[in-house]
């Protein structure tokens, strides 16, 4: 997305635009014009234009097609999702592309055949870093060919049905704080809180709020970091914005499915209100947890001042040694840690999969099987009868 910034320098005013450039290193090229009229037409006619086209019929190489999908990513957007995706997210499309041409494509585009893509896939398993990043890159040159499917340049989508499979973090369930632990952790945040320190505690009245609020929600921390005061409801909280990564600025959440309501506890809610009431700053995006200085947090400082901070205090410490001798001791868990605790005391209460999904914010099922699969397996373990199905019948 193009945007405009005015310069004054000993030789007068000009106005330049910075519009996306996937050919560039930065991902960014420049232009400058003595008029802001004449940089909003430029502005205009880039965004318009989709940062750059080469047209079907000019598409003929597989290097070419992966150049016009980053484009078009940065420029109009996909035609799936009719929006450019953000700085953060083209920077890893970039890396992406460089492994995709680093394959060395020998056939023109139109030329493709499901073998080929399954060749491709056999290089990547071999090549990459790693079996998660092999999956991703498959992943982003399957879109590149259902792009370029969309807008006519080749007629079929050559790699439907290739894949890689997922193995994610969750192969062996994510590391989940039990009931106790979260207790111990509340406990601790209460000790800061009244902590004879004095700049300890002031930082704890905030920090306490947010770690009651984020075990309470389930929230991503950086959906509760970008919460606004009016989206604090009676019953709970809407949840509509997020801190986009790395940290740059607040938008709305990445997924459609992450727009959604959490209903509160209303000692926490109470809490909340308590903290909005006497002790919040005011800020430009209204947040419920800003610094003192009306931004938004950081989430490294979070997690690293806030959060490891509890843990140690609360014991919850994990220790090992170093390549030099010495043991080191750092905490047990992560701020998200707090988000799938939430999600495995729903499915403990035998709350349905949909409705597990729902409170998550995950767009597919399938995430929530991945990363929960085996605590909903083993919550209805414990409640299956063990028995047969004609014997659930009434006699």
């Amino acid at each position: 997305m193009a945007d405009i910034r005015k310069r004054v320098s000993s030789s007068g005013t000009s106005y330049q635009v910075r519009f996306a450039d996937p050919s560039t290193k930065t991902g960014y090229a420049y232009r400058s014009f003595k008029t802001r009229k004449a940089a909003q037409a430029f502005k205009a006619e880039r965004e318009h234009a989709g940062a750059s086209t080469l047209g079907p019929q000019k598409i003929t190489t597989v290097d070419q097609a992966i150049d016009e999908w980053l484009a078009i990513c940065a420029g109009s957007g996909t035609a799936r999702s009719d929006q450019p995706v953000t700085a953060y997210t083209l920077k890893g499309y970039r890396h992406r592309a460089e492994i995709m041409k680093a394959y060395g494509w020998r056939i023109p585009l139109r030329a493709l055949t499901t073998p080929d893509v399954v060749s491709f896939k056999d290089w990547l398993l071999l090549r990459s870093a790693s079996r998660d990043q092999a999956r991703k890159v498959l992943s982003s040159f399957q879109t590149v060919l259902k792009e370029m499917a969309l807008r006519g340049v080749i007629a079929t989508k050559v790699a439907a049905g290739v894949s890689i499979r997922a193995e994610t973090r969750y192969d062996e369930g994510p590391l989940i704080p039990t009931e106790r632990e979260v207790l111990d952790l509340l406990a601790a945040a209460d000790r800061l809180a009244n902590s004879r320190n004095a700049q300890i505690a002031e930082a704890w009245q905030r920090y306490r709020v947010m770690l009651y609020y984020a075990a309470d929600t389930g929230m991503r921390p950086q959906e509760y970091l970008a919460v606004p005061i009016f989206n604090i409801r009676p019953k709970g909280t809407e949840v509509d914005r997020a801190i986009m990564r790395p940290g740059e600025r607040i938008s709305v959440t990445k997924t459609p499915a992450s727009k959604r309501f959490l209903p509160g506890s209303p000692d926490v809610l109470d809490m909340v209100r308590h903290y909005i009431d006497r002790l919040v700053v005011p800020s430009r995006h209204d947040l419920v947890f800003p610094t003192r200085s009306g931004h938004w947090q950081s989430l490294d400082n979070w997690r690293n001042r806030g959060f490891a901070k509890a843990c140690l205090e609360a014991e919850l410490v994990v220790t090992s040694e170093t390549e030099e001798g010495r043991a080191e001791v750092r905490p047990k868990f992560t701020p998200y840690a707090l988000r799938h605790f939430y999600a495995s005391m729903l499915i403990d209460r035998g709350v349905s999969l949909k409705r597990i999904q729902t409170r998550m914010g995950h767009t597919a099922i399938e995430t929530t099987l991945n990363t929960y699969g085996h605590l909903i397996e083993r919550a209805e373990s414990a409640r299956d009868n063990e028995e047969g199905m004609l014997g659930l019948l009434d006699s």
